[in-house]
C-alpha cells in the first residue's frame, strides 16, 4: 500500500477579527447546506457542532443515543424542541453495550478502552439509522479539534497534555490528531452499515479555521468561540451557546462500561481494569 502523506497548512494568525468570523461563516454554512440528504440521518447530540450540521439538512431525521438520564439525551431533547426538529432516542443498555463491544473491537482492531468508549454511542446510534433504512450519517466531526473544543486547548500551556504553549498551538496538535480519530470513527461507521458525511472537516472550513487567532478558539470559559459565533446568526441562542461533555461522559457509556467491568470483577485496583473486561468480552 502507497503511504498516504499530508502536510497542514500553518498560516499566520488573522489580525482582523470580523474577517475571520465571517470566513468561518461562509465556510461553515456553504459546506453544511451542500450536503446532499439522500438517504441521510444527522447524528445529534445537542450541542454546537451537530445543530450546525442539523441546520444544513432541515428536513433529516436526528438521532442521538445515551443510556437513560444521559446529559446527551437531555441537551439533544432541548435542542431538538429549540430547532424544531424531530429526534431519536437510542437508548443504551448494559446488553446492548456487552453485544457491541466485541463488534467494535474487530472492526478496530484495537482494545483501548478510550477508544471503545468513544464510539459506543456512535456505533449504536449508527446501527438504529442503519436499521432504519437510512445508509449515510451526518456528523459533527473534526469541530472540536479545528475551532478550540477541548478543555486542554483551553488551559494551554499549563495542561500537561499538551506539548504547545499558546491555545493556538495546542488547537494545532489536535488537528494533527485527526487523521487517526477519522480512521476509528469511518470504521466503526462502515460496519454499523453507513458511511459518514463530515462537513464540518471539508477543506474550505479546515482553511477558515487554521488563521484563527487564540481569541476566536477561547475567550475565559467559553470554547469554539468563532463557530459559536457563526451559528449564533442561524441557531437559536441556547443551542449556539451549549456546553458539552465528551461523548463518552455525555452519554454515560464510559461510566457504565466500568461498571459491567466492576460487575464482572475487574476492579478499579487491578492495572487496566476496563480493557480487561473489554479483552474478556472478545475472547
Amino acid at each position: 500500500d502507497d503511504e498516504r502523506v499530508w502536510s497542514l497548512p500553518d498560516p499566520p494568525a488573522a489580525t482582523d477579527r470580523d474577517a475571520a468570523l465571517d470566513r468561518v461563516l461562509d465556510a461553515v454554512f456553504e459546506s453544511v447546506r451542500s450536503v446532499d440528504d439522500d438517504g441521510l440521518a444527522v447524528a445529534f447530540s445537542g450541542g454546537v457542532d451537530s445543530a450546525v450540521v442539523a441546520s444544513g439538512v432541515p428536513d433529516v431525521p436526528c438521532y442521538v443515543a445515551g443510556f437513560e438520564g444521559s446529559h446527551d439525551v437531555a441537551a439533544a431533547h432541548e435542542a431538538a424542541a429549540a430547532m424544531d426538529r424531530d429526534l431519536t432516542v437510542v437508548e443504551l443498555t448494559h446488553e446492548a453495550l456487552e453485544r457491541a463491544v466485541p463488534e467494535i473491537v474487530a472492526a478496530l482492531g484495537r482494545t483501548n478502552p478510550m477508544d471503545v468508549q468513544i464510539v459506543l454511542p456512535l456505533y449504536l446510534l449508527a446501527e438504529r439509522v442503519a436499521a432504519d433504512g437510512y445508509d449515510r450519517l451526518a456528523v459533527g466531526q473534526g469541530a472540536d479539534e479545528l475551532f478550540g473544543g477541548y478543555a486542554k486547548v483551553q488551559k494551554a500551556p499549563d495542561d500537561p497534555r499538551v506539548e504547545a504553549d499558546t491555545v493556538r498551538g495546542a488547537a494545532r496538535e489536535m488537528i494533527l490528531t485527526l487523521p487517526d480519530q477519522l480512521e476509528r470513527d469511518l470504521l466503526v461507521l462502515r460496519a454499523a452499515g453507513v458511511d459518514p458525511v463530515a462537513p464540518l472537516l471539508h477543506d474550505r472550513v479546515v482553511s477558515a479555521a487554521l488563521p484563527l487567532p487564540g481569541e476566536l478558539l477561547v475567550d475565559g470559559d467559553r470554547r469554539k468561540v468563532a463557530l459559536r459565533e457563526a451559528a449564533s446568526g442561524v441557531l437559536p441562542e441556547s443551542v449556539a451557546e451549549a456546553d458539552k461533555k465528551a461523548v463518552q461522559y455525555g452519554t454515560y457509556a464510559s461510566r457504565e462500561l466500568d461498571r459491567l467491568a466492576r460487575q464482572a470483577g475487574f476492579k478499579r485496583r487491578m492495572e487496566n481494569h476496563v480493557q480487561q473486561y473489554v479483552e474478556s468480552l472478545v475472547e
